[in-house]
C-alpha cells in the first residue's frame, strides 16, 4: 500500500473504531479525500485493504459501507478466539521457553506500569504491550500456522473496538489473566493454561456485548 494509502487507511480505520463512523455508514470518496487529505486513488486502495480486513464492505452499484456486526457475527469471532488462543496456551505450555517467560513477564510489567500512573490510561500503550504479550505467546506455542490465523483473527475490528471499552479495572482483570497464564506455563499445567485464556476471551466478549450490543442477553 502506498504511503498516502496507509495514511488513509489508518484514518478511515481511527473513526470506524471511536464510533464516528457507525456501521452501515455510507463511505463516500468525495468526503474521504477531504478528511484524509489525500486523492481519490490512495482512498480506493484503502477502502479495499479495509474491506479485506473486514472493516467496511464494497457493495457493487451501492458504494462503501461500515461493516454491520450482527451478534452471531460477535459470537462466532469470540469462540474462534477462544479455540485457538486457548490452544496456543496449552501448546506453550510444553514449548515455552525461559527466554520466553522472561519476555512474557516483561510485557506485564509494563501494563502494570501503564496502571499505576495517574490520569486516564494510555489505551494505545496498552494495546501496544497487550499485542506483544498475545504474539509471542502465539510464538512460544511453535506453530507458524496457528500464528498466523490469531494474527488475521485479531486484526478484525470486533477485537480492536473491544479494547476502546475498556475501563482501567477492566485492563487490570485483563493483565491478571496474562500473570496466571503465565504461572500455568511455569507450573506445565496445560489445562489451566487454557482454562484461564479461555477466561480472558470470555470476559473481552461480555465487554464487547456491554459497550456495543443493542441487546447485551
Amino acid at each position: 500500500m502506498s504511503k498516502a494509502g496507509k495514511k488513509a487507511y489508518s484514518i478511515i480505520r481511527s473513526r470506524i473504531l471511536s464510533g464516528d463512523f457507525p456501521p452501515k455508514t455510507h463511505l463516500k470518496e468525495e468526503e474521504l479525500t477531504t478528511l484524509c487529505d489525500v486523492s481519490r486513488t490512495p482512498i480506493r486502495e484503502a477502502l479495499r485493504s479495509l474491506a479485506a480486513d473486514y472493516y467496511v464492505e464494497i457493495i457493487p452499484n451501492r458504494g462503501t459501507f461500515v461493516t454491520d456486526w450482527s451478534s452471531d457475527d460477535v459470537e462466532d469471532i469470540f469462540n474462534m478466539r477462544m479455540l485457538l488462543e486457548g490452544y496456543a496456551a496449552q501448546q506453550a505450555v510444553v514449548k515455552a521457553t525461559p527466554e520466553d517467560i522472561e519476555e512474557l513477564t516483561t510485557y506485564c510489567n509494563n501494563i502494570d506500569l501503564l496502571l499505576s500512573q495517574d490520569g486516564p490510561i494510555d489505551v494505545e500503550a496498552f494495546l501496544a504491550e497487550n499485542r506483544l504479550f498475545h504474539r509471542k505467546l502465539w510464538q512460544a506455542s511453535g506453530s507458524k500456522r496457528l500464528s498466523a490465523l490469531l494474527l488475521r483473527l485479531v486484526a478484525q475490528p470486533v477485537v480492536a473496538r473491544t479494547v476502546m471499552a475498556y475501563t482501567r479495572q477492566d485492563i487490570r482483570r485483563k493483565n491478571e489473566h496474562h500473570r496466571e497464564i503465565i504461572e500455568a506455563i511455569k507450573a506445565k499445567d496445560s489445562a489451566w493454561a487454557r482454562s484461564i485464556m479461555s477466561s480472558h476471551i470470555l470476559a473481552a466478549r461480555h465487554v464487547y456485548t456491554l459497550a456495543f450490543l443493542d441487546d447485551p442477553s
